[in-house]
């Protein structure tokens, strides 16, 4: 009880005096990072990482989290589209850490770090220091600058080159994209989204350290990472222990049944058309103007945001911005413009130009994205012919 009571004296006063003399962790103490597991849903998708500080001599159990973010924060969504998401350190009791999770039933796996007294103390206070408000918060990013990735720059800034990170467990090094999809099924919304997103810049090889990013891969890399040709890690133990989740899809609402769905809905119409020679124009306005709004997003978060991942994005390929008034220009014409056969060949090159991107490997695109090139196609070529009558 007395333990329990320190510890919340111990956080009321940092939390209400920023230069409170930060207590000396005893020998009893241990500094660990946690691993959670992935959930069911994007927020979850690629679990987390944490530190956690123990001392039951001084009655201390706190997680450091550097997940935090909060929705309320003014321009949240603003900030999250132009890449100046910003998210903070937070810290709390151990047990309310893993009640979260307990409830979600997701298992967490903890690492002992090997460390000296006078080294724990190092990195408490780092930890404290970072805790203060004028300090906790910094900018998120997705691939090289979030939970998992701060473990191993805050090692590697505390210790310096004491710390070596061994890439030979390794048996393949991926590209961010590929580290990505190991985590998103292929046929979900939210991948087919990420994807799109994706500029080719993401395509690279990330380094064995760049694979941290990910938090299984932060674990295995910590298992293999040695402090003066030490392992870095004493032990590790399950703290909970479930079974990984698995997120069974629903396939009718996937993006496969509906591009399905949209390409045989495109083709039987198109063939309707060509039959009577109509054209119809709700359907050409609709993926005029759809592709046209994407295109714009993809051009936006490349040159007006500060996104890490999405500059050089050949979606740009399909996905014309041009698309978007020639969908008006299209739905409030009487008759196609002598320009339009020739709008139309160029766009018909640029989806003959993805198919070429991919094949060299300059951009890898998601495979759900050849029904909608099929479907483009079609159209386009519909539309070419249409137009010469």
């Amino acid at each position: 009880m007395k333990h329990w009571i320190f510890f919340w004296t111990l956080l009321l006063s940092f939390a209400h005096n920023a230069t409170s003399q930060i207590p000396q962790l005893s020998e009893k103490s241990q500094i660990s990072v946690l691993t959670c597991a992935t959930g069911d849903n994007l927020l979850t998708a690629f679990g987390h990482s944490s530190f956690r500080v123990q001392d039951s001599t001084l009655g201390i159990d706190v997680v450091y989290n550097y997940g935090t973010y909060d929705f309320n924060r003014p321009n949240f969504i603003l900030n999250f589209v132009k890449g100046r998401l910003i998210y903070s350190l937070s810290r709390s009791g151990f047990d309310r850490f893993l009640f979260s999770y307990e409830l979600e039933r997701r298992w967490v796996k903890e690492q002992i770090l090997d460390l000296n007294l006078e080294e724990k103390n190092k990195l408490f206070q780092f930890l404290e220091n970072n805790y203060l408000p004028q300090n906790r918060d910094y900018l998120y990013d997705p691939l090289l600058n979030n939970c998992s990735t701060i473990i191993g720059d805050i090692l590697k800034q505390e210790f310096g080159d004491e710390i070596v990170f061994d890439g030979s467990h390794l048996t393949k090094q991926y590209s961010f994209r590929q580290l990505v999809r190991q985590n998103l099924d292929d046929n979900s919304w939210s991948s087919f989204g990420i994807n799109v997103a994706f500029g080719s810049v993401v395509d690279r090889k990330a380094t064995v350290k760049e694979h941290m990013f990910l938090p299984y891969y932060a674990m295995e890399q910590l298992n293999n990472t040695t402090k003066n040709g030490k392992p870095l890690v004493l032990r590790q133990r399950t703290i909970l222990d479930y079974d990984q989740t698995k997120v069974n899809g629903f396939f009718p609402l996937s993006p496969l049944f509906w591009f399905i769905l949209l390409f045989l809905f495109t083709v039987t119409i198109t063939f309707l058309d060509h039959k009577h020679g109509s054209r119809s124009k709700w359907l050409d306005f609709s993926l005029f103007l759809v592709t046209g709004l994407i295109g714009l997003v993809l051009f936006l978060i490349w040159f007006a945001a500060n996104h890490t991942s999405t500059p050089n994005n050949f979606n740009l390929l399909w996905a014309l911005p041009f698309n978007f008034v020639i969908a008006f220009i299209y739905l409030f014409s009487s008759k196609l413009p002598d320009w339009f056969s020739k709008y139309l060949r160029f766009a018909l090159g640029l989806l003959g130009l993805v198919l070429l991107v991919w094949a060299f490997n300059l951009q890898q695109f998601s495979p759900l994205l050849i029904l909608l090139l099929l479907t483009l196609g079609i159209r386009y070529v519909f539309l070419l012919k249409f137009a010469k009558v």
